[in-house]
């Protein structure tokens, strides 16, 4: 095997395991951003996972080839809904984010169990028909060498989680509304002294939050599992909260980190086709993501600098 071919296969896959990655470490920076701690990231895409699954089992045929991407929206909808929960109780209610965080995931857990077993009357719900495929893009993949590489066999959602990512970088660090957002999370203090609403800023960075961990697993249900189960997500939402702290906070770090934490997961699963990696047992190869998870934080979390007021209360006119 040539390592063009090699190539080949391993960046469409690390695309392809990275953009739910992608889209839900986002959702944790501007959730951060504003001050506000969100390990609940898991139970927001555990969220989107049942949402989009189940909106696209249900609609399938009225909209057709469509439906994945609309079924992205009803994900979307139900993650911003869904985090509602999370900002009520640790911004209004001021109750420990991260005991608010895991509430979410347990919630999230329960919740979309107890529903497919009430719809579907088993443990998990059917196959869907029609998700995200490989799509070869059109112009981009007659590009000599790049174009076989990046832009045949591979994912619109993963060139999308890239856009988003740009986008999110322009929004916090280029505009009037990211500098609030960051404001809030630095010194909410001397935000309020300069009459930014704290409290909304807050809760609209949770809500971004919820939005973006609820695409994170519409785009992992509808192009890597194809349905919802117990273990349709199973610690992707963590690796995607350890990719916002590996990258520092910052969106295009986030994005760098997922693409990383992408390979770690697209290794496990291709590894075994690979010439060298065949020879390593699979028990390996599939906690290979976890484990350079672990290492990725414990050798970079001490150099990475939260926002100050990350996690804190802010009561207004207090010091």
């Amino acid at each position: 095997m040539t390592l063009m071919q090699i190539l080949m296969i391993v960046i469409p896959s690390t695309l392809l395991w990275a953009a739910p990655l992608i889209f839900t470490a986002l959702g944790g920076v501007f959730s951060e951003r504003s001050g506000v701690v969100n390990i609940g990231l898991e139970g927001l895409m555990v969220i989107g996972a049942f949402s989009s699954i189940v909106f696209n089992l249900t609609f399938v045929g009225t909209f057709g080839s469509a439906t994945p991407w609309i079924a992205l929206l009803v994900a979307m909808l139900a993650g911003a809904i869904f985090s509602i929960l999370h900002a009520v109780a640790s911004i209004t209610f001021r109750a420990d984010h991260t005991v608010s965080g895991v509430a979410i995931n347990l919630l999230a857990t329960g919740l979309t169990l107890f529903l497919v077993k009430l719809i579907y009357n088993k443990g998990e719900t059917d196959i869907i028909k029609h998700g995200f495929s490989k799509v070869d893009i059109p112009i981009l993949k007659d590009i000599p060498v790049i174009g076989k590489i990046l832009f045949q066999n591979t994912y619109w959602t993963s060139f999308v989680a890239i856009i988003v990512a740009v986008i999110a970088w322009y929004v916090i660090y280029k505009t009037p509304f990211g500098l609030r957002l960051r404001s809030v999370g630095e010194h909410p203090m001397a935000a309020d002294t300069m009459g930014i609403n704290v409290t909304k800023m807050r809760y609209l960075g949770v809500i971004i939050s919820g939005a973006l961990g609820g695409i994170g697993g519409g785009v992992y249900a509808q192009s890597i599992s194809s349905n919802f189960s117990h273990a349709t997500i199973s610690g992707q939402g963590f690796m995607a909260l350890a990719a916002m702290i590996f990258g520092k906070w910052h969106p295009l770090g986030a994005m760098g980190a997922a693409l990383f934490f992408g390979f770690a997961q697209s290794i496990s699963i291709i590894g075994s086709s690979l010439p060298y990696l065949k020879e390593i047992p699979d028990v390996y190869l599939l906690i290979a993501p976890y484990v350079l998870t672990i290492l990725a934080l414990t050798g970079f979390i001490g150099r990475a600098e939260a926002p100050k007021a990350d996690g804190v209360h802010y009561i207004k006119g207090s010091r």
